[in-house]
């Protein structure tokens, strides 16, 4: 049994992709670009807010000044609009629960700015003990690079044979690799089977109630 479990946020505990395409899609609009389809952010996401406006920007533009000013309309919207659409998942609020009577400590890692992972956890899991809680911040790098996990394995005093990863991308099967502890694949999110098999995902699931077979 795991003493831990680590959730990825946007794509395995939430459906957060039309609340972030329509940041986005606000942003390119203001800038006089056309919109992306909510369906094409699901390759767009996954590697932090300025990386996701980056994407969007692709066909339009390779101009750096773009990308901030993008951001900047982003983080504008998403502020007010972050919780307008998301929603945890189908299954994940009794998987969260479980985990809570066996005493297992959840945590979250996202590339999500930190200031966001913060606020939609505490509005979308109200009541939750999440053990912690953590999103991109200064000085530590994002996603696949393993800081985020050390710094959850510190708070919490486990080792990494304690600890297991759960993702919906192969950015978090990488991470898990990196940070050298195993790794689920939830094939619910935004990324595909095929793309987590690939990726090395030591454990896929097709539910959020299939992660207790290996987590307990």
């Amino acid at each position: 049994m795991y003493k831990a479990i680590i959730f990825d946020l946007d794509g395995t505990l939430i459906d957060s992709l039309e609340d972030l395409a329509n940041a986005v899609n606000y942003g390119l609009e203001k800038m006089g670009y056309k919109p992306h389809p909510v369906e094409k952010y699901k390759k767009f996401v996954g590697n932090g807010a300025i990386k996701l406006c980056e994407r969007a920007l692709a066909e339009y533009t390779d101009y750096k000044g773009e990308t901030e000013i993008l951001h900047g309309y982003f983080s504008e919207y998403y502020n007010a609009h972050c919780t307008d659409i998301t929603a945890p998942y189908e299954g994940i609020s009794d998987l969260l629960s479980e985990l809570g009577n066996n005493r297992i400590r959840i945590a979250v890692a996202s590339n999500k700015p930190d200031e966001f992972t913060k606020s939609i956890i505490s509005t979308v899991f109200r009541g939750v003990p999440f053990a912690a809680v953590y999103g991109k911040r200064e000085n530590r790098e994002t996603k696949p690079a393993p800081d985020i996990v050390f710094d959850i394995l510190h708070d919490l005093n486990l080792n990494k044979e304690d600890v297991i990863l759960a993702g919906d991308s192969n950015v978090d099967i990488m991470t898990a690799a990196n940070a050298g502890i195993k790794s689920i694949g939830c094939t619910w999110g935004f990324r595909t089977r095929e793309e987590l098999e690939e990726a090395g995902a030591d454990f896929i699931v097709n539910s959020p109630e299939e992660i207790l077979e290996f987590v307990l």
